[in-house]
């Protein structure tokens, strides 16, 4: 079920998208601070190598490619918000053992593993579900506007958090700020239980086959050219996010030099530029086309992430990172908040978790596979050899897109009349130049 008529004036006058909005602000801004917290706890607690590092990230994104595409499936036959729910309270209880097992003197990096696999698993379910249940909120025609304000809060959530984060490692250590990570997956819980929203049902799924399911899926993903060239880009973009996150927290402490606090505020101010990138985003998309925004978005801005290996000792060293990372940022929202404004829009309510858990798979799967690579070329080949590889990749993500018909198209399409009821799409014309 949509909402319509109250939706005339903007998102932002929906009491049930502003819980929504709540919920992702306090949960976004605990998972920001663990963002510094918790590989703080193995590098300065534990000691732990560049390549441990690197196999702590690869574990908190391992749950894309475990569950990626059943967690589609799954999602489409559950109410959404109830899971959001359940997935909010396995994060916070998972988060909250980091720091009862430090005080207890017995924090080991294989607990750190699984708890980053636990709130992997629950993330997963969580994003696929959040995604699809943001319709049943908005009608289509304030998806945009609907997507542009979580981007708003999770780039403030990264402006903010990685300071405060810095900021309480430095106070009270890595283990004890964790538990902000806790509190705000509580937050964000309570806050989705006031929702009133009535939920559409899902549909009943006896007789149903899950691996039938998630090939209705697949098929609707890789039946439709520019979902296909949309995954394959971003999944080039977060294996290079995946080798920066495995590699900076390493490359700024050790090679930059930065304390805790230090590290905190370099990471905030990374995050200005995906705040100001939410915040232009739709009106970017208005005044160039919802197509071209997705091609510049990342042909412009991509350059600039040269700064990261060329980031040395001191302050110097310290503003070149922020500055790189703050303008890929930028091109990143912008470009996050299109594609998937385009993504939402376009499919069937039916399909929605199975098509947002498809491309979850082929996109984000490629995150644990970036973190190993980051931290094996980083205990290698040292830090700024990883760095100058990920900018490298960075680089060359608009290629895909640069040859695709989307570089002829100035807005995306809508949805699909034509959309067969298993899932399969019929040949769809030729874009528009």
């Amino acid at each position: 079920m949509s909402v319509t008529s109250p939706a005339a004036g903007g998102p932002l006058r929906l009491r049930d998208f502003r819980l929504l909005l709540a919920g992702a602000a306090t949960g976004q801004l605990g998972a920001q601070v663990t963002l510094v917290a918790l590989p703080l706890v193995a590098v300065l607690e534990l000691d732990a190598s560049a390549f441990r590092v690197g196999l702590l990230t690869a574990a908190e994104t391992a749950a894309f490619l475990l569950v990626g595409l059943p967690a589609g499936a799954l999602t489409d036959r559950m109410r959404k918000r109830p899971l959001m729910i359940r997935a909010d309270l396995v994060r916070a209880v998972a988060m909250a053992s980091i720091p009862a097992a430090a005080l207890a003197h017995v924090l080991t990096m294989a607990q750190l593993y699984a708890v980053a696999l636990v709130t992997g698993v629950a993330t997963v379910f969580f994003d696929v579900a959040h995604q699809s249940y943001l319709p049943q909120i908005l009608p289509r025609d304030q998806l945009v506007a609907g997507n542009g304000a979580l981007e708003t809060v999770r780039s403030t959530a990264q402006v903010t958090g990685p300071g405060v984060g810095g900021g309480l490692v430095q106070l009270v250590g890595a283990h004890l700020a964790v538990i902000a990570d806790a509190i705000g997956y509580v937050l964000s819980a309570l806050f989705l239980l006031r929702i009133r929203q009535p939920e559409q049902a899902p549909e009943p799924s006896a007789g149903r086959s899950l691996s039938k399911e998630i090939g209705e899926g697949v098929r609707f993903v890789f039946g439709h050219p520019l979902l296909r060239v949309i995954a394959l880009t971003t999944g080039l973009a977060n294996l290079c996010a995946a080798v920066l996150m495995a590699t900076q927290t390493v490359h700024l402490v050790r090679v930059v030099g930065l304390k805790p606090g230090g590290l905190g505020l370099v990471l905030s101010a990374s995050a200005v530029g995906g705040l100001l990138g939410a915040l232009c985003a739709g009106r970017l998309a208005a005044r160039l086309g919802q197509a071209r925004v997705i091609l510049l978005s990342v042909l412009v801005t991509g350059p600039f992430a040269v700064l990261w290996p060329l980031s040395g000792h001191g302050v110097l060293g310290a503003v070149l990172f922020a500055t790189g990372s703050a303008v890929v940022s930028f091109g990143a929202v912008v470009y996050n908040v299109a594609q998937v404004s385009f993504r939402q829009g376009l499919c069937p309510p039916r399909l929605l978790g199975r098509m947002n858990a498809t491309l979850r798979f082929l996109m984000w799967g490629t995150l644990p596979l970036g973190a190993l690579l980051g931290g094996a070329l980083a205990q290698s080949f040292g830090t700024r050899t990883a760095l100058a590889w990920c900018a490298v990749g960075i680089v060359a993500v608009p290629l895909p897109l640069l040859l695709s018909p989307l570089r002829r198209m100035r807005d995306l399409p809508g949805p699909r009349e034509d959309a067969c009821a298993d899932g399969e799409e019929r040949p769809a014309p030729a874009p528009a130049g």
